[in-house]
């Protein structure tokens, strides 16, 4: 008997004295001999062991970077307009001399103690969240339709026209319409890009995670960078436009197509094989593809993803109250750094925790999301306590933001690994799919929520 990596191969005598046969189960790798312990079966010793083919290897690298750089791409406009909220609704078409944002409506216009813009950024975050909301919760059910290739170029022709439009806008009305384009982008990337691994290893799904929490972090760092180094907003989002490029090449040229994944074609009905692309071509099909689920099977689907999908929609919400409505309201008077650069500096240190908490996956896993959704909260209500109270330095501030950030970024990480881990095979795309909903509808509720917060504070004396 022999091994072909995860495969035996057993040889036995034919009848009559014929070749003997030959059995194989699934797997993929190289022949490797297995200890004799029949007639014949000595010869095993004479055929080499070899490393995994290159091929293979190349193959699993190339997934890997093209998810990674897809996470990057597809999350960097959400992030940006989140960082550029402040100075979106500080008129930002209009750069003072040096080249920098002026300062934001303050004091002097609304007779309150704190520096507030006349709206919330929280309008902002509903504008780069709503659309996404409605994208995630009707694609599930009717995106199937939709071939993967036009997916993908909606995506490219939002984001572009995103940076396009509020880089050129001239007014706050003109730029919210361009963060919607944005939030149209990411959402419907999202939801196509996390069905899309499926079909791949399971490792894509912590390369995508590492990419949507580098997004964060370059997004919100490149922005900081180049309004602290002068330039413009508007000149900052305009040399921003190459990231749907980037997005173009990596699904389009990196990535490696799966035979039952068509990026042009239908989808393929039931009786299409649905297995992951480095799988053993002569294993069984996993099942039907998750659209040819009934209503009833999708309803079974998420009433199991419950335990996990309420956990990440409350961190969700608590870390973009704090984010949206909090972040405007944390001003330091007496910081070296003006209020639009603190805002920007919340931003990156959030952004930063995120990043790092969602490339940890390989090195901790949890399965008790509820504990992070409870810290979270605290973290919400400790911070709301110091925007009133004002106790806090600003270092310690930034300290905790970093913390936010790591709690969110580890939840989200987490919650799609059990995700997938749990369903079923035939299951997965779907439930992958529907379950980006639960983060969106936290942030959707918290920004819902930041308005009126905003308001009331800044109607204090």
């Amino acid at each position: 008997m022999w091994r072909r990596g995860g495969s035996w191969l057993s040889l036995q005598g034919a009848p009559s004295g014929g070749a003997p046969l030959i059995s194989m189960g699934s797997g993929g790798g190289d022949w490797q001999p297995l200890p004799a312990d029949s007639e014949g079966e000595d010869e095993a010793e004479s055929l080499p062991v070899g490393p995994e083919p290159l091929q293979d290897l190349a193959t699993k690298w190339r997934n890997n970077v093209g998810f990674w750089l897809l996470g990057l791409c597809n999350n960097f406009a959400y992030v940006v307009m989140l960082s550029a909220a402040h100075d979106i609704l500080g008129h930002q078409g209009a750069p003072s001399a040096n080249g920098t944002q002026p300062e934001p409506l303050g004091n002097g216009t609304n007779h309150s103690s704190y520096d507030c813009n006349p709206m919330s950024t929280g309008a902002v975050l509903l504008a780069d969240i709503l659309p996404t909301l409605l994208i995630k919760f009707s694609a599930p059910f009717c995106i199937h339709w939709a071939p993967y290739g036009l997916r993908v170029g909606i995506c490219i022709t939002s984001a572009w026209g995103s940076f396009l439009l509020v880089a050129l806008s001239s007014s706050p009305t003109q730029s919210i319409m361009g963060v919607v384009l944005a939030s149209v982008s990411s959402g419907l990337g999202e939801i196509t890009f996390l069905a899309l691994t499926s079909f791949y290893p399971s490792t894509v799904v912590t390369a995508w995670s590492s990419g949507t929490g580098a997004a964060g972090l370059l997004g919100a760092l490149s922005y900081l960078g180049l309004t602290q180094a002068g330039l413009s907003p508007r000149t900052s989002l305009l040399t921003m436009n190459t990231v749907p490029l980037i997005l173009l090449i990596s699904y389009f040229f990196l990535l490696t197509q799966p035979p039952s994944a068509s990026r042009w074609g239908p989808p393929p009905d039931s009786s299409t094989a649905h297995q992951p692309l480095m799988g053993d071509p002569a294993a069984p099909p996993k099942g039907p593809r998750g659209h040819n689920l009934t209503i009833q099977e999708k309803g079974q689907v998420v009433k199991g993803l419950l335990r996990y999908l309420l956990p990440l929609a409350l961190v969700y919400f608590a870390e973009y109250f704090i984010n949206q409505g909090l972040f405007e309201l944390l001003y330091f008077e007496k910081a070296p750094l003006s209020h639009p650069q603190q805002y920007r500096w919340y931003q990156m240190l959030y952004q930063a925790g995120v990043f790092f908490s969602r490339s940890s996956a390989s090195c901790f896993r949890m399965r008790r999301i509820w504990i992070l959704a409870v810290l979270q909260s605290l973290n919400m209500v400790f911070l709301l306590i110091d925007v009133y109270f004002r106790f806090l330095p600003i270092y310690l501030a930034f300290v905790l933001i970093l913390y936010e950030g790591l709690l969110g970024g580890a939840a989200y990480v987490n919650t799609f690994h059990c995700v997938s881990a749990e369903s079923k095979p035939e299951q997965r795309e779907f439930a992958m799919g529907v379950a980006c909903v639960a983060d969106t509808l936290g942030i959707s509720l918290s920004g819902a929520v930041a308005i009126p917060v905003h308001d009331l504070f800044c109607r204090l004396p």
